[in-house]
């Protein structure tokens, strides 16, 4: 067993995410993980900044909005009449599921209610910003025949945050 991140190795992690004020937004002291090369649901930039680093090691990437979250789209942003929207979601924060006619889902999020009106934000909460990721390396082992076909760790899977 390598002792270092390389191809087909699942890699386990704790992390943080700094905004580009350097606040803390998200933190995992819980452990993650991954198959290295084979997880497509990593961003490329951390992969590429894991790779050769080993257990105990902190790396600290800065991930532009191109590369992970996203360019802010105000395409995004829908705005209705208070009236039109169902009472359970008229409050800032609350989240609704959208869907195309491709069958596509979009998580929006009550960004603004003002004037007699709603406002939805499609966009990531990060989209726009770089963000700075902070991980530290807990273990790194060989990857079974079922992860590297499948891609995903067999516990301790990482989520996909680029997804809103």
């Amino acid at each position: 067993m390598s002792d270092t991140v390389a191809k087909h190795k699942v890699v386990t992690f704790t992390y943080s995410i700094k905004d580009e004020q350097g606040n803390i937004q998200e933190q995992s002291d819980l452990p993650m993980a991954y198959v290295h090369g084979a997880d497509d649901r990593v961003i490329p930039k951390i992969a590429e900044a894991m790779e050769g680093r080993a257990v105990g090691e902190t790396i600290e990437v800065a991930v532009p909005p191109k590369e992970g979250f996203g360019e802010y789209n105000e395409d995004l942003i829908y705005r209705d009449k208070i009236e039109n929207v169902p009472e359970e979601y008229r409050e800032i924060g609350k989240e609704a599921q959208f869907q195309n006619e491709n069958g596509q889902t979009r998580t929006m999020v009550v960004s603004k209610i003002e004037n007699g009106e709603i406002e939805l934000d499609g966009n990531h909460p990060y989209a726009g910003q770089t963000m700075t990721f902070i991980l530290n390396i807990k273990e790194i082992r060989d990857a079974t025949a079922d992860e590297v076909g499948s891609g995903i760790a067999a516990q301790n899977a990482i989520p996909d945050n680029r997804k809103h």
